[in-house]
């Protein structure tokens, strides 16, 4: 009965890492359960191409890193990544990184061969193409990504029973009023909370803040969870909005080696300087701010600086 009890709760767990990114542990379960999730993460498994030519499955106590990817999808549209964020996590150190990438940055666009802003790497070459971006900005691997419709997010939030912040500004968008202070938000305020930047006097460096925010609660109201109701709509919410090539067997590897780190996260803003170039604005890093940074992460992945 107590090993039954222990099963059950530690399927619980694999629900909430699948939800955002590596919340808490991973486990079996009975009574079905073990099944449906297998078939819901098979549903959400899309491997990138280089994933079948290499194992990219690390060592139990290898440092990894983690690609979120918010994107903004509409009818017809390929849609462009409204949020991205890097997540390294060190089992070792027990330390995770969270590097929120302003959309606007200037990169070089490998495929293109020319410069372009950060979210249209995902414009013109998809998940693989901005996983390729994104290492070469950062000269660090890419282990693996998490993709998320920004649409479906608020399903997600309201799968968990959404989520407490504490709003600096007052502010209204798309028809949403969000007073200053700290406030309880279903799914559809909490989109429009993680999506708010005129009225930020931080512009898109306070909208990283708060969607970084964001994740820290959807962790921490996920971890509240006490018993497995609401499992089947946890997983109809993901299963409809969430792309990854983390598979279920990685996910509880990852619980058992990596989910102590999680508890100590440091976030990390990219500094740059805001300019007019051929006509358009971008976030211009300077390749001593990039070369720093990337020292930073390649520290905490245990790479070579």
């Amino acid at each position: 009965m107590v090993k039954m009890r222990k099963r059950k709760l530690k399927m619980k767990n694999i629900l909430l890492l699948v939800l955002v990114l590596l919340i808490t542990s991973g486990g079996l379960a009975s009574y079905g359960i073990y099944r449906n999730v297998a078939k819901s993460i098979n549903n959400m498994y899309e491997p990138l191409h280089r994933d079948s030519e290499q194992q990219n499955t690390a060592a139990s106590h290898d440092p990894i890193s983690i690609l979120l990817l918010g994107i903004d999808e509409r009818p017809g549209d390929k849609g462009r990544p409204d949020s991205m964020i890097v997540i390294t996590v060190n089992p070792k150190t027990k330390k995770t990184t969270m590097t929120s990438i302003p959309r606007d940055t200037r990169v070089f666009i490998r495929s293109k061969n020319t410069f372009s802003k950060m979210n249209s790497a995902y414009t013109y070459g998809g998940i693989e193409g901005t996983v390729q971006t994104v290492e070469q900005l950062l000269n660090i691997p890419i282990n693996y990504y998490i993709k998320i419709n920004m649409e479906g997010f608020k399903d997600i939030v309201d799968a968990v029973g959404g989520v407490t912040v504490n709003n600096r500004i007052d502010f209204t968008l798309e028809g949403v009023h969000l007073l200053k202070g700290k406030q309880h938000l279903d799914g559809k305020t909490a989109l429009t909370y993680a999506r708010m930047r005129k009225d930020d006097p931080r512009g898109d460096f306070g909208r990283q803040q708060r969607q970084r925010e964001i994740i820290n609660e959807m962790i921490h109201e996920g971890a509240q969870l006490k018993s497995l109701t609401n499992y089947q709509k946890i997983l109809t919410a993901l299963e409809k909005n969430v792309k990854t090539n983390l598979t279920l067997d990685k996910m509880i590897d990852i619980q058992s080696s990596y989910k102590e780190a999680v508890k100590d996260v440091k976030q990390i803003e990219i500094q740059g300087e805001d300019k007019k170039i051929d006509g358009l604005w971008y976030h211009v890093v300077t390749d001593e701010k990039r070369q720093k940074l990337s020292k930073k992460l390649r520290r905490q992945l245990n790479l070579k600086s």
